[in-house]
């Protein structure tokens, strides 16, 4: 293994809680009532437009209204997020051990995220783990996002690393159908916002309830090569 891409909210850090105070205070722009974290986790890791415009469509707002500005909105909740960006959240245990000891074997990490690029580094960066990327990439980075397969082959090709020797660390079916599309094997954490039902669908080649196991089923799979 060369190179490993991990999603970001839902696989790294638990950003729900301030997601969920940016959703709500877009909301109430519109004189909205406030939704739970329940009704927000689903609506994860497709990006920030679809976060916001599954939040208005649960909220009954006729975004195709001519009167409706979306961009507008948009705007507005991106404001929102920036002021919430790093107040609760946290990164999941043993994340940071886990990049450390990847890290230290000389593997190359990135960041492959729907979060809009502008709030990635500054979050990995008030958690103190932005060290050990090498690259970070951005729903915004490039013209297609996951679960297209071209941000992972853009990392793949940026770090001449081979497909074979890539890997995918996600919590939803979006990672690991983007991994798929790319030929890249591909890793599920369970603690995630995706859920049981996500990899069912989309089953990636193994399932973990904590970052801790990457370390020794890399060990295992290094093994049996």
């Amino acid at each position: 293994m060369q190179l490993i891409i991990f999603d970001l909210d839902g696989t790294l850090v638990d950003s729900l809680p301030d997601l969920v105070l940016a959703v709500n205070a877009a909301m109430a722009d519109y004189g909205r009532p406030p939704v739970g974290r329940e009704r927000v986790a689903p609506w994860i890791g497709r990006g920030s437009r679809v976060l916001l415009q599954a939040a208005l469509d649960h909220h009954g707002v006729d975004t195709a209204a001519s009167d409706f500005d979306f961009e507008k909105a948009f705007e507005r909740f991106m404001v929102h997020y920036g002021e919430h960006l790093i107040g609760e959240t946290r990164l999941y245990d043993g994340v940071a051990e886990t990049l450390a000891t990847l890290s230290a074997r000389g593997l190359k990490l990135a960041v492959c995220t729907n979060k809009p690029s502008r709030f990635v580094a500054p979050l990995l960066k008030s958690l103190q783990v932005d060290q050990y990327f090498a690259a970070l990439l951005g729903g915004d980075s490039l013209p297609e996002r996951k679960p297209h397969p071209e941000p992972l082959l853009h990392l793949a090709r940026q770090f001449n690393a081979g497909i074979g020797a890539c890997l995918m660390v996600g919590d939803s079916r979006h990672d690991v159908e983007a991994a798929r599309a790319a030929g890249m094997a591909v890793v599920g954490l369970s603690y995630g916002y995706g859920g049981a039902a996500d990899f069912a669908a989309a089953p990636p080649d193994a399932v973990f309830a904590s970052m801790r196991e990457l370390p020794s089923w890399l060990d295992r799979c290094t093994a049996r090569s």
